[in-house]
């Protein structure tokens, strides 16, 4: 057994890089915001995932086992940690706040407004917050009163000066609908902004008059609890009938993290942490700064356009002309697309075409995530209307997209769109569109396989692959695989494609072992593994074999890593980095030397062993060699980007080992957008 790094501290570094980008001077003020607002975000997730699943581990484990011991000491790591990355976020948050000012945007609170300002806040507060306000006195208060851990609560204290007069404690819960932060006039030529709950904080002796107080102070608090689903085994109820329940459920799940403003007074805290049932042993406490979730940085308004990223024109693929049948287009030869570089219109326009094109018989397409007003479901009913057979595996289990994937699954039934049933505990995470279209009296088969999920708004983000073929045997492949889903757990047997929970692993090990036995004959031998996550210990333990016989071996990980590389012996040959920037880095591929004939794979699969062996994935060859190129350039251009790689490799985590180091400046980025723009075809 080799060493690995931990996988949550792995996460914890991964972060780390999105922290830097908020740091990086090189990127637009706002959009340092919203990096920070990415990383509350991300540590959101983590706290009701990774956390939870620790805290669920250490329960269910023997009490004073050694295996309790070593995972409650994991976990007061890992919070160690955490609280440490707190500590800078929060002094970037304070400094990037205070940057703003060079800009002419300051942020305000209650206490600094003029009296324009205040009257303007005073009739907003009247006219829109107000009515969306429901006090609780805290006297009354139920812990069974379950608070929603996506929003902010605010801890209110109105006291008396001029009479005694015991104070009242209230919670309020602010309203997410209405938007977090507020333009006020500007002042000597500064933009004016406001947080929502300043404004709330400044109209608190008018909300709460009647109670006859002369102060008043409002605290935030937020909870975060435990996002697992409990799922019930009734099979009287459809899945979608037990999985929606389980949502709802979700609201009620245990909470693992309480945060404060550390300014509240301490009996506040006091009757607080006693009405909602907290205990220090079974919560993550910490007090604050005066403002949390600040995961809505992310949406921080864009008050003037040279102070985000310059808008990306999207490339149009010169291989589908807007003018010209995209069938007749794919049959001459594969077309590789890579967003957000290419516009993801390609997609719709193939899905639009398949719904009215007369000899197009059925539609087949898996979706993990997907947009709330999505073009591509529209294509699918419209397709649907046409007469077209559709059918879609829809995963209602897809992480914090149940709800919207349930009400999708509803309205594709009732647009006649046949939906094939979820699999219980096995999620369907493959991104295949499969197109049956007569010709010449004959099924030929249309396929995309893609890294990425269909989902029109993250395409403009997420950096992904996606591969529109005529093979006929990736056709046929797709088919069974469909097929499989529909039958269940009957094993393929393919031409083409790979496919776990049955063969992917085997797969990816087959292929590493023949680079050793390559590398011992003295043939070409190497490894190019680009993924968002590598923290299977099999694969892990063939990477370092690998590794020791010879074969270089580059990982390009976007997040979690468990590999401990560049260290003398076992990982000598192993060169590990990051690349996190503008794009999110989301495609997943495989390439393996072969002796001089370069074998590439697109895959939706992580190397995690969810993935391998716990859910439905594709691996995909490609096939034509100006694709292979293609895609193992823009592999080499990340493997020599100066301003967004990070070295991942043991001493080394997380640092810019290229940048102002002598090497010729290139953003991976912007490069890779000029190589497709500029690419002769």
């Amino acid at each position: 057994m080799y060493n690995t790094n931990n996988r949550e501290l792995s996460w914890i570094d991964f972060n780390g890089r999105v922290l830097q980008e908020a740091n990086d001077k090189s990127n637009p003020i706002i959009e340092r915001i919203r990096f920070l607002g990415i990383f509350s975000n991300n540590r959101d997730e983590f706290f009701k995932v990774r956390i939870a699943t620790l805290r669920r581990m250490i329960l269910l484990a023997k009490k004073n086992s050694d295996e309790q011991i070593q995972l409650s000491e994991e976990l007061e790591k890992t919070l160690s940690v955490v609280g440490m990355q707190e500590v800078t976020y929060t002094d970037s948050f304070t400094r990037i706040i205070k940057e703003l000012k060079n800009n002419n945007i300051s942020i305000i609170n209650e206490k600094s407004l003029n009296i324009n300002q205040e009257l303007f806040i005073e009739d907003y507060f009247r006219e829109v917050i107000q009515p969306n306000i429901f006090p609780i006195i805290l006297d009354n208060f139920n812990a069974a009163q379950m608070l929603n851990d996506s929003i902010i609560y605010m801890a209110v204290n109105l006291s008396s000066t001029k009479e005694e007069k015991k104070d009242l404690h209230l919670l309020i819960e602010v309203p997410d609908y209405i938007p977090r932060f507020h333009k006020l006039e500007d002042d000597n030529g500064q933009t004016i902004l406001i947080f929502i709950e300043d404004i709330i904080r400044y109209n608190l002796l008018s909300l709460f008059a009647k109670y006859n107080y002369d102060s008043a102070e409002g605290y935030i608090i937020k909870f975060t609890r435990d996002s697992e689903l409990d799922i019930d085994n009734d099979v009287s109820k459809s899945f979608i009938e037990v999985m929606s329940e389980s949502v709802k459920k979700r609201y009620k799940g245990i909470p693992i993290r309480f945060i404060y403003d550390n300014k509240i007074p301490k009996t506040l805290l006091s009757k607080l942490i006693k009405k909602l049932n907290i205990t220090t042993q079974d919560y993550h406490t910490r007090g604050g700064g005066r403002y949390h979730n600040l995961k809505d940085l992310m949406n921080f308004p864009v008050l003037k356009p040279e102070l985000i990223f310059n808008k990306l024109q999207q490339i149009f693929h010169p291989d589908l002309p807007r003018d010209k049948q995209i069938f007749s287009q794919i049959r001459k030869k594969d077309i590789l697309l890579n967003f957000p570089y290419h516009s993801y219109y390609h997609i719709i326009d193939l899905l639009r075409e398949a719904s009215i094109d007369p000899k197009v018989k059925s539609i087949k397409m898996t979706f993990y995530r997907v947009n709330d007003d999505s073009l591509v479901m529209n294509a699918l009913i419209s397709a649907a209307r046409n007469g077209k057979r559709v059918k879609v595996y829809m995963e209602i289990q897809a992480r914090f997209n149940e709800k919207s994937n349930i009400l999708w699954t509803q309205k594709l039934q009732r647009e006649g769109i046949t939906i094939l049933p979820t699999i219980p505990g096995m999620k369907v995470h493959a991104k295949l569109i499969l197109i049956r279209r007569k010709q010449s009296g004959k099924d030929f088969y249309y396929t995309n396989v893609s890294t990425g999920n269909f989902h029109e708004s993250t395409s403009k983000v997420y950096s992904d692959f996606s591969l529109l073929t005529a093979n006929q045997k990736i056709g046929k492949d797709a088919l069974i695989f469909f097929e499989l889903i529909e039958s269940r757990y009957i094993p393929p047997k393919m031409n083409t494609l790979q496919v776990s929970p049955f063969n992917i692993r085997s797969f990816l090990e087959s292929k590493i072992k023949r680079e050793i036995l390559n590398k011992k004959k003295g043939k070409d031998a190497w490894i190019i593994f680009k993924v968002n996550n590598l923290v299977d210990t099999a694969i892990t333990n063939l990477i370092y074999k690998a590794s020791e016989s010879g074969v270089k071996i580059d990982l390009n990980i976007r997040g979690i890593n468990i590999v401990k590389s560049g260290t003398k012996g076992i990982s000598k040959n192993i060169n590990a980095y990051s690349i996190v920037g503008r794009f999110l880095e989301h495609s997943r591929i495989f390439v393996f030397a072969n002796n001089g004939e370069p074998e590439v794979y697109l895959s939706s699969a992580d190397i995690m062993s969810r993935n391998l062996n716990h859910r439905f994935e594709v691996v995909c060859p490609v096939f034509d060699k100006d694709l292979k190129t293609d895609i193992i350039n823009i592999l080499d251009i990340q493997r020599n980007d100066t301003e967004k790689y990070r070295s991942l490799n043991v001493g080394e985590i997380n640092s810019y080992t290229r940048k102002n180091k002598g090497f010729k400046k290139l953003n991976s980025q912007e490069y890779i957008y000029e190589y497709w723009k500029n690419k002769q075809y």
